[in-house]
């Protein structure tokens, strides 16, 4: 029970045991980390050339970055075969694929809100607050 109230002490002043979703948003919801988990999902293992080349737009330098970050999170696996020239797949995890529910929630989300979400953007861009 100590533990408890010292938790509780403790995130009264750390927003970060305050809010405990701030490091799975952290996780999951950088800039490239949700087009990385969602091909991986959608078209299987991938090389890196592939990987880059469904997702468009991103550089291999932060293609690169983030495959390690999300392997190092356990959300992807990278199998090097050692062949020449070598060969390294990625794939998602079945940690990364039980993030599923958690895409389809937001993404039925935006299908009901994104319209809001623009008309009040218009509404406070064409009429800003003093």
């Amino acid at each position: 029970m100590a533990g408890n109230a010292d938790w509780v002490a403790a995130a009264e002043t750390d927003p970060e045991l305050a809010c405990p979703t701030s490091a799975v948003v952290d996780i999951v919801f950088s800039r490239w980390t949700t087009p990385i988990l969602w091909t991986l999902n959608r078209h299987g293992r991938q090389r890196f050339v592939e990987l880059q080349r469904r997702i468009g737009t991103i550089t291999p330098k932060v293609l690169t970055q983030r495959l390690r970050q999300l392997e190092r999170d356990g959300m992807v696996v990278r199998t090097y075969h050692p062949e020449v020239p070598p060969r390294v797949e990625y794939e998602i995890s079945e940690l990364g694929r039980s993030l599923a529910p958690l895409f389809a929630h937001l993404a039925e989300w935006a299908a009901g809100n994104l319209d809001k979400v623009e008309q009040a953007r218009h509404d406070y861009d064409t009429d800003p607050p003093e």
